[in-house]
């Protein structure tokens, strides 16, 4: 069996609240303390680290130190253009001292990129958007998202951009809302260096075949990352990866596989109430039996069944090869 390489947000290992627990489910963290807690994750090699790192003033070098003594490393650098600052958008926002203000942010992650190595910047735009008719000029705020982004992405062509696209939340209507809408702005912006981070969840939430989504991007070459988790389709619920609709993400991985697109499977899990470590390793575990079912599925048997739209057929040969491998 290919084993994939398994990867996860820091967050998965913060604490969180709502707006409800407005004091957290759990006494606070630094990243220092996710970094630790990631540590104790059987198989999981790489992290994605929110920038600025949270829960104080920490270096490069002391979060390196921490990285190097749980064996991990760096695979994206999340930027963190959605917060209050950015309330009314980062790069949509009407005044231009904020729309410069997350351009500065961003660029000062790319220098944090370059000194972890890591694979890319992540642009997660949560705050570019709308929430009622008639509140913004689609035309000047899908044009901005598109001047933003390809302004970062030229200026530093070393790196790559990767866009998590996502329907809502929490803005109503967001500017990078869909698969399709996503890969329309980055063939516009024009440039080799900027891709999409296809979240699994997200994809699902939105009314997409997340397989479909994927051989999508991959047909533009523009799959550069991805996320997996699950949720009820209603909102980004953050759940266990397979918990829900393991057949749909086990689809997901065939689309990888068939393509050879050799990424890290990355968990993007937001465990409120469980205990993070054995959260991600029970994912892990679901992942890892993902990809001994793939190894075990009848691939010409299922491309016959495809080649005749059997629906029954197909299914019965994906469920034995996925449910046979848990």
């Amino acid at each position: 069996m290919t084993t994939p390489r398994f990867g996860a947000g820091i967050w998965h290992f913060a604490t969180y609240l709502d707006r409800y627990a407005t004091d957290g489910y759990g006494t606070p963290r630094t990243i220092i303390d996710a970094i630790d807690l990631a540590g104790q994750v059987k198989d999981l090699s790489v992290v994605d680290l929110n920038w600025p790192y949270f829960g104080g003033e920490f270096s490069n070098e002391q979060i390196k130190t921490a990285l190097d003594r749980n064996n991990l490393s760096v695979i994206g650098i999340t930027p963190e253009i959605y917060t209050r600052d950015f309330v009314k958008g980062a790069f949509t926002n009407p005044d231009a001292g904020i729309r410069r203000k997350a351009h500065e942010l961003v660029t000062a992650a790319c220098d944090v990129v370059r000194f972890h190595k890591a694979d890319y910047v992540k642009l997660w735009p949560g705050q570019d958007g709308w929430d009622y008719p008639f509140q913004v000029d689609y035309s000047t705020q899908w044009q901005r998202s598109l001047d933003g982004v390809g302004q970062l992405a030229s200026e530093n062509p070393d790196l790559k951009f990767v866009i998590e696209y996502k329907p809502r939340e929490p803005r109503v209507r967001m500017s990078f809302g869909s698969v399709a809408r996503t890969i329309l702005g980055i063939e516009k912006i024009g440039l080799p260096n900027v891709g999409i981070l296809l979240d699994f969840g997200h994809a699902i939430m939105g009314g997409e075949s997340a397989a479909d989504s994927a051989q999508l991007a991959i047909d533009h070459g523009r799959l550069f990352g991805m996320d997996v988790n699950d949720n009820y389709r209603s909102w980004d619920d953050d759940l266990v990866a397979g918990s829900l609709h393991p057949i749909e993400l086990f689809e997901f991985f065939y689309v990888l596989k068939k393509n050879k697109w050799e990424g890290v499977w990355q968990l993007d899990q937001f465990p409120f109430r469980e205990d993070s470590v054995a959260t991600a390793t029970h994912a892990i575990d679901f992942l890892k039996a993902a990809a001994k079912g793939l190894d075990a599925l009848d691939v010409d048997a299922l491309e016959e069944a495809q080649s005749r739209h059997d629906a029954i057929g197909a299914l019965k040969i994906a469920q034995k090869a996925l449910f046979g491998a848990m």
